[in-house]
C-alpha cells in the first residue's frame, strides 16, 4: 500500500521488490502503518541519486540532461544547472523537460544542492576544476571525455581522486555501440590469434570535421587540440580492443587546410561577407535551438558558436599521424585527416592467425549503408563478412553509456566501463603526439604521470 502511494504521488514506479524497498528506507514490517506518510514519501525521495550538471552546451543537455531526465528519473533527481554563461543556462532549462535549479557560481551550487553525482561537460581545458572541486565537494564524478588536457592536469585529478576516495568515471560512449563491441568479443575470442598490429585511420569530413575549426576547440589552449579532444576517442578504443596500455609515442602534424591556410576570413559566418564563396558557410539561425542557445547568449561571453574555420587564431593540427607501441608488444599506426568527402574509418588487426578489417561511414556525400560491416579473414580458412545494424546516437554508443552510469546492475561483460586511469590513457596519446611533434623524438608514457603502463590491464 505505502509503495503504491509513493507511485502515485510521484507518477513513477518504484523499481524494486517491497522487501528491498522497506529495507533501503530503515522501514519495519511491523512499523509500516505506524509511520506518518510524510516520512515515508521522504525516505523515497531519499533513494534517489541527486545530479547536477556543469556545462549547458548541446552535449550537456542533449546527452545528460532530458534523456537522463526520461529513461532514469525514477533513480535520479537533477538539483542544479550550472553555466558561467547566464543566458545560456536559462536558455538550457527552458529546453529541459523538468524544473531545475539554475546557478552561474559552482560553489554556490555545490553547496546548496550538495549533488552525489557531478556531470562534467564544460569546456575541455576546464575539465580539471571542475572535477577536483567536485570530488572534494563530495561528489562522484561523470566527466564528459577527454578526462582533462595535458599531463599536469591529469596528475592532479588523479591524486585528488585517490585523496577524496570519490570515483571519476569517463564517458566513452564509442565502447558502447555495438560495431565495437562485436569487435571485442572477434578479437577476445582469438579468432585471428594474437593480434600483433593495428591500422587506424579515420576520417572527419568537411562538416563536422569542420566544425572543430569553427568552435572553442580551435585553440590547442582549450581542447588539447584535436590529438586530446577527438582523438582520445580513438585511443581508448584502441587500449579497449587491445585491453593493454600505451608505452610510447611518436607523431608527425600540420596545419595545412584551416586557420592562416584560408584565402579570405571573417569573424563568424553570420557576419562574413564572403558567404556566397566560401565552402565552408555555415547558417547557424537555421537551427532555432542552437540560435537560442549560442546566438542569442552571445553578448555574455562573446562565444561564436559560428566562428570561421579561417581564423588566424586557430593553432590545432588538420592533419595527424602517429606510431604507438604498446606494453604487449602491438605497434599502431594511425591518422587522422580532417577535411575528408566523408566521415568515418577504417581499422585492420593484424593476427597470427588472420585478419579482421572494420569499416564505419558516418555521414558524406553518399547514402549511408545501412549496416556497419566486418571482415575476418583467417590465413588459411573463409572469409566471413559480418553486418552490424546502425543505430543512432554514435552507433548506438549513447544510451547503453546512459544505462551503466544510472543504473548499474554490477555486470560488465565487455569491460565498457571507463574510470581515470583510462581517461587518463587515452588523453596521454595525445598529448604524448604533440610532445613528439614540437621535440622531433618519441615520448614515453611513463615519463608524463605517475602511471606505469601495463601489458595487461587489470
Amino acid at each position: 500500500m505505502i509503495i503504491l502511494i509513493i507511485e502515485k504521488l510521484f507518477n513513477q514506479p518504484i523499481k524494486m521488490k517491497r522487501r528491498e524497498f522497506i529495507s533501503k528506507t530503515s522501514l519495519s514490517v511491523a512499523a509500516l502503518t505506524a509511520v506518518p506518510i510524510s516520512e515515508v514519501v521522504a525516505s523515497a525521495i531519499a533513494l534517489k541519486k541527486k545530479v547536477a550538471i556543469v556545462g549547458t552546451g548541446v552535449r550537456g543537455i542533449g546527452m545528460w540532461g532530458n534523456p537522463v531526465m526520461k529513461e532514469f528519473g525514477d533513480q535520479v533527481e537533477f538539483v542544479g544547472i550550472c553555466d558561467i554563461n547566464e543566458g545560456r543556462v536559462k536558455t538550457a532549462q527552458k529546453y529541459l523537460t523538468q524544473k531545475v535549479d539554475t546557478y552561474t557560481n559552482f560553489y554556490q551550487m555545490m553547496n546548496e544542492k550538495k549533488p552525489d553525482i557531478l556531470v562534467v561537460t564544460t569546456m575541455d581545458s576546464t575539465h580539471d576544476e571542475f572535477i577536483i572541486k567536485g570530488m572534494e565537494m563530495g561528489a562522484d564524478i561523470v566527466t564528459e571525455k577527454p578526462m582533462t588536457t595535458d599531463e599536469t592536469k591529469c596528475q592532479n585529478i588523479l591524486d585528488a581522486e585517490r585523496r577524496t576516495g570519490k570515483k571519476v568515471t569517463v564517458t566513452f560512449n564509442y565502447r558502447y555501440s555495438p560495431h565495437r563491441q562485436k569487435i571485442y568479443e572477434l578479437i577476445r575470442a582469438g579468432e585471428i590469434g594474437e593480434v600483433t598490429s593495428v591500422d587506424f585511420h579515420w576520417y572527419l569530413d568537411v562538416r563536422h570535421g569542420a566544425d572543430y575549426f569553427r568552435r572553442w576547440h580551435r585553440k590547442t589552449e582549450n581542447s588539447g587540440s584535436l590529438w586530446v579532444h577527438k582523438a582520445s576517442h580513438h585511443f581508448d578504443l584502441l587500449n579497449w580492443w587491445l585491453e593493454s596500455e600505451p608505452k610510447s609515442v611518436y607523431a608527425q602534424g600540420s596545419l595545412e587546410h584551416y586557420g592562416k591556410n584560408g584565402k579570405f576570413r571573417g569573424t563568424n559566418c553570420r557576419t562574413c561577407d564572403h558567404k556566397k564563396t566560401c565552402p565552408f558557410y555555415w547558417d547557424i539561425t537555421k537551427s532555432k535551438y542552437l540560435t537560442e542557445l549560442y546566438v542569442d547568449n552571445n553578448a555574455y561571453d562573446g562565444y561564436d558558436r559560428d566562428g570561421c574555420v579561417f581564423r588566424e587564431d586557430v593553432d590545432i593540427y588538420d592533419k595527424m599521424a602517429a606510431t604507438i607501441h604498446y606494453a604487449n608488444n602491438v605497434n599502431v599506426s594511425y591518422s587522422c585527416t580532417t577535411y575528408s568527402p566523408y566521415e568515418g574509418y577504417r581499422i585492420a588487426f593484424n593476427g597470427t592467425k588472420g585478419r579482421i578489417d572494420a569499416w564505419i561511414k558516418e555521414s558524406g556525400k553518399m547514402d549511408r549503408p545501412k549496416y556497419d560491416e566486418i571482415m575476418v579473414n583467417k590465413n588459411f580458412g573463409d572469409i566471413e563478412y559480418i553486418k552490424i545494424p546502425q543505430s543512432a546516437g554514435h552507433g548506438g554508443g549513447d544510451a547503453r553509456l546512459r544505462a551503466k552510469v544510472f543504473n548499474d546492475n554490477g555486470k560488465d561483460e565487455f569491460r565498457q566501463a571507463a574510470g581515470s586511469r583510462d581517461g587518463a590513457m587515452a588523453i596521454l596519446i595525445g598529448v604524448a603526439a604533440r610532445k613528439s611533434i614540437e621535440s622531433g623524438l618519441p615520448i614515453k608514457i611513463s615519463d608524463l604521470t605517475d602511471l606505469t603502463p601495463r601489458e595487461k590491464k587489470a
